[in-house]
């Protein structure tokens, strides 16, 4: 029998399982949804609305604190990023900048939203998806890829 490889579905599957039982679990203890870049608004001192800043510190350290004890588990795939440094940084401000303007960000509409059936997230959403997909055709005309 051979090992499972990272790319295996059931892997994809587990993520999505634990991503949505960690946002249930946010919501069930404290009734705040797992919307991230609110969190980060919040544990910026952005906006004083929302989780206490403690506890928004709290998720945002352990986003990243877990994916590396996951990550030393566990054999992960090559991965290389071909973008240059100012195209990622322009592109993190841009996703920033639509995540304000559109009340929230894929985790709080995609995730939690869209599981509560949430017209407004299901809009946002969908608007999340084609502008992904725009976005790829206009660059991959651009380019010629």
């Amino acid at each position: 029998m051979s090992p499972i490889s990272p790319l295996d579905p059931l892997f994809a599957l587990g993520g999505g399982l634990l991503i949505g039982f960690a946002a249930a679990l946010l919501l069930i203890f404290s009734g705040r949804i797992a919307g991230i870049s609110g969190i980060v608004a919040r544990a910026t001192g952005i906006s004083n609305s929302g989780m206490p800043v403690g506890q928004a510190l709290a998720f945002i350290v352990g986003l990243p604190v877990g994916a590396v004890v996951f990550g030393s588990w566990m054999r992960s795939p090559e991965i290389a990023v071909t973008s240059s440094v100012p195209l990622l940084i322009t592109a993190g401000l841009l996703v920033g900048f639509g995540t304000r303007m559109g009340n929230g960000c894929t985790s709080g509409h995609g995730v939690c939203g869209v599981s509560r059936l949430s017209p407004r997230s299901l809009v946002a959403t969908a608007s999340f998806i084609f502008t992904g997909f725009a976005a790829v055709a206009a660059s991959r005309f651009v380019t010629g890829a």
